[in-house]
Parts: C-alpha cells; sequence; structure tokens
C-alpha cells in the first residue's frame, strides 16, 4: 500500500458518485466487508491487484453550493502536496467552464501526475464533445460515467500504470508503530514524550519516505519504529484546521506501520473522524490500540473509565476486540503501558497457530455449533481449518458449500479464534473455500 489518488474538481460534476463507484468496485469484488459504511470521502480501491487510497477532495469543501474559487484552490493544493495521482474531474454536459481552467492551470504547474476524467459520458454522442477539455492542456481525456461506470476500467487500467511501486522499507523487520489522531489530541506531544525520556535510546532513521520521520526506539526492553508524521513540515494558513489535511497524514501513517495508537480526545471521545480512522486501519489489516488522552482533564467518578470505554466500542462496532488504554502526557501517566499493550498486540497480529492446533480445538466447537442448514436444506460441514502466511491473521475453512456460510456464522467462528488466541486489537480475516 501507500500511494493515494485524489479525485479534484469543481462542484457538481459528480466526484462523489465516481468515487463511490471506485470504492465499491473493490468491496464488491475483493471483499465484503460488513458494516463500512459508504458515505466516506476517503476508501481503498484496488483495481487488478494494485490497491490505492482514493480520496475525494470535494467532500472537505466548507461553504454553500456556490462554492469559492478559493476553497477550490485549496482542495487542488492539497491534493499537489499530498497525493501521488490526481484525476481531475470534468462535466461533458456543462463543457469547459472558467473554473476548470484554473483549476488545469495549477495541475500543470505543479507537475504532478494528472489523469483528466470526462464526466457524464452517457451516449456516444457525448465523446465527441469531451474534444473540448483537450484545451485544458493536460494530455488524454478518458470519457466516462460514475453514474453507469462505463469508460472507467480503461481509466483505472492507466491510473495503475502511473502509480509508483511501493517498494517494502527493510528496516530490521522491527515493528512499526503510528501514533494517528486528529489535530490537537496531543500526538507530538505523546512522541515527544516518549522520544525525550532519554534522547539517547533514540535514533533516526534516514527518511524512508517523504513523509514521515521514522525514529528507532531502544530502551526498557523495548525495540520498534515510531512513525511520525504528527510533527511534520509546518505548513502555511492554507492548511490550518483543514480536516481533510490531518486525514492524509493519517492515511500515510496507518500504511507505513504495524500496530496503529489512535490517540482520541477524553474531553470530546470517540468522534466521526476517529471511528473513520479506526475503519482505515482495520481494513488495511493494522493493528490497533485506542489511546484516550488528557485523562487528567475530565471529571471522573468510579466508573468513568468503564462508561467511556463501553461507549468507544459501541460506536465501532462491530469490530469492538481491541485494548484502550487512558493516558496523561503531561504526568507520563500509562504512556508506556500504551507501548506494553502496542507490542502485544504486535505479537497477536504475527502469531502463526498450527493447523493441528486449530482443527483440534476449532473442529468440536463446529461440531457442537455447526453452521445452519443451506436454503436447498444442505448441511454445511467443515472439515478442515489452516491460517495463511500473511501479515495479519487469515483462516481458511475448507468446507463443502463455502458460499452458503451466512455472515452472522464468520462472525461466531471469528469470536472463538480471539478467545481461543487472543486477537485482541487485531482484524482477523475469515475465509470459506471448497475442499
Amino acid at each position: 500500500m501507500g500511494n493515494i489518488v485524489a479525485i479534484v474538481g469543481r462542484p457538481n460534476v459528480g466526484k462523489s458518485t465516481f468515487f463511490n463507484r471506485m470504492v465499491q468496485s473493490r468491496q464488491a469484488i475483493v471483499e465484503e466487508t460488513a458494516g463500512v459504511t459508504r458515505d466516506r470521502h476517503y476508501g481503498i480501491s484496488d483495481w487488478n491487484g494494485v490497491s490505492f487510497t482514493l480520496i475525494d477532495t470535494g467532500g472537505y469543501v466548507i461553504g454553500s453550493e456556490d462554492i469559492f474559487e478559493e476553497e477550490i484552490r485549496k482542495q487542488v493544493a492539497l491534493a499537489i502536496d499530498e497525493a501521488d495521482v490526481i484525476i481531475f474531474l470534468v462535466d461533458v454536459a456543462e463543457g469547459l467552464h472558467a473554473l476548470d481552467e484554473e483549476v488545469g492551470i495549477l495541475l500543470r504547474q505543479s507537475n504532478k501526475k494528472v489523469m483528466l476524467a470526462a464526466n457524464k459520458v452517457d451516449n456516444s454522442d457525448r465523446i465527441v464533445q469531451t474534444h473540448e477539455f483537450y484545451a485544458l492542456g493536460l494530455g488524454e481525456v478518458f470519457p466516462v460515467s460514475a453514474i453507469n461506470g462505463s469508460g472507467t476500467g480503461e481509466l483505472l487500467d492507466e491510473l495503475v500504470k502511473l502509480l509508483p511501486n511501493v517498494e517494502a522499507e527493510v528496516e530490521d523487520d522491527l515493528p512499526k508503530f503510528a501514533v494517528v489522531g486528529r489535530p490537537n489530541v496531543g500526538k507530538s506531544s505523546l512522541i515527544n514524550a516518549l522520544l525525550g525520556f532519554d534522547r539517547n535510546i533514540v535514533t533516526e532513521v534516514a527518511g524512508t519516505t517523504r513523509d514521515s520521520i521514522h525514529s528507532r526506539y531502544n530502551a526498557f526492553g523495548m525495540d520498534f519504529i515510531l512513525v511520525d508524521t504528527a510533527g511534520l513540515r509546518k505548513k502555511g494558513k492554507i492548511y490550518e484546521n483543514i480536516e481533510f489535511y490531518s486525514v492524509l497524514r493519517s492515511i500515510r501513517s496507518i500504511e507505513e506501520s504495524d500496530v496503529v495508537l489512535l490517540l482520541i480526545d477524553a474531553q470530546t471521545g470517540m468522534e466521526a473522524q476517529d471511528m473513520n480512522i479506526l475503519h482505515l486501519a482495520e481494513k488495511n489489516r493494522k493493528g490497533i490500540v485506542v489511546v484516550v488522552n488528557k485523562w487528567d482533564l475530565v471529571e471522573k467518578s468510579t466508573n468513568t473509565h468503564v462508561a467511556i470505554e463501553k461507549s468507544i466500542r459501541e460506536k465501532t462496532a462491530p469490530f469492538t476486540d481491541y485494548p484502550i488504554v487512558f493516558t496523561s502526557v503531561p504526568g507520563k501517566q500509562r504512556i508506556f503501558k500504551a507501548l506494553e499493550l502496542a507490542h502485544e498486540v504486535y505479537e497477536s497480529k504475527t502469531r502463526q497457530i498450527s493447523t493441528s492446533q486449530l482443527n483440534e480445538l476449532l473442529l468440536p466447537i463446529i461440531q457442537n455449533s455447526p453452521p445452519p442448514a443451506t436454503p436447498r436444506g444442505h448441511y454445511v460441514k467443515i472439515k478442515y481449518i489452516t491460517q495463511l502466511k500473511t501479515s495479519s491473521p487469515q483462516f481458511v475453512f475448507f468446507c463443502n458449500y463455502p458460499r452458503d456460510v451466512k455472515e452472522n456464522y464468520r462472525r461466531f467462528l471469528e469470536n472463538k479464534l480471539r478467545e481461543l488466541f487472543n486477537f485482541t486489537g487485531v482484524p482477523v480475516q475469515i475465509y470459506f473455500r471448497q475442499k
């Protein structure tokens, strides 16, 4: 992973519809992810085995329908800064617009890889109308229809050729932990507190990617790489308070890490953007530790933390099996505990369970609580279980009718795996295949 593709364009050209189509194609073909809402402005897309993070900048414009050119400029500037490839969407039905020309100038000056897509090409007459967009000087125009999907395959074929090959960094195979979260939750303070205990136990690892500082932490029996994108590159006015910018930062960190420490503010609790980040980490199959920071600022009674934990897990359901730790950076309260939990999650994430142990423990449970019969009255028999050799726990259950195993039974098996082998904080994937 690691490639970011941003969709830019003026309002009402169909960015969100286009985005939904691109993200759904992944969810329909690659994995049926339960409980993943589709209304986000960023998601993972996949084409012929190449995955990338897709971002709809349109979701981040602040203002009404008659959006100020200034807002669109901000989006384009962000996309130019952060994305590997930019898809510039224009609208054939409305033709070339003055704002398109403005965006075109910014993109031409940027030297970024740009793909120009003309949307709403729903019939053959409209293909001819796409020709006027060659005037933007951005090369080939790809006719697409976000509504019915025509032309998106050709666009994606070309897009994946433009994505840089993300080579896996060779870094001693040390675990990588990333601290992510909304602005002002205390990411930088936490990282400084961790790294500042004793500066000589920390070594800067040469710039692994253009966006993050990797520091090696080797003390108190722990050895890992801390991925820090929080305190990087002081930005100009344009980036202040832009949610989109902090999201991009988080996505980069998530993709570069093994375990994500998601910092949330104890005073505001788990908010929509925190949930988006958590689900993105889960979909990327990263380990997760939720760190409730600024705990010192909260009025507490006996069961305050129990109530907060409960409300956090309710919001992220169905994925609720992850550790939660309450920290306060100024008093260095439990910040080591957060690291210890991240280590435990990493151990669980990389654990391989022998086939004999899996079958010995799980087959009796399955015999006692077998999957329900299929609509055609067949009985689903699970004969054999094995773990795949992957960077996060993935299990294959071989059975006679793999298509007939329902979601609630899949969840039952996942819960059993979690109980038996302690996968707290780790997304677990289960597949059913024909033996």
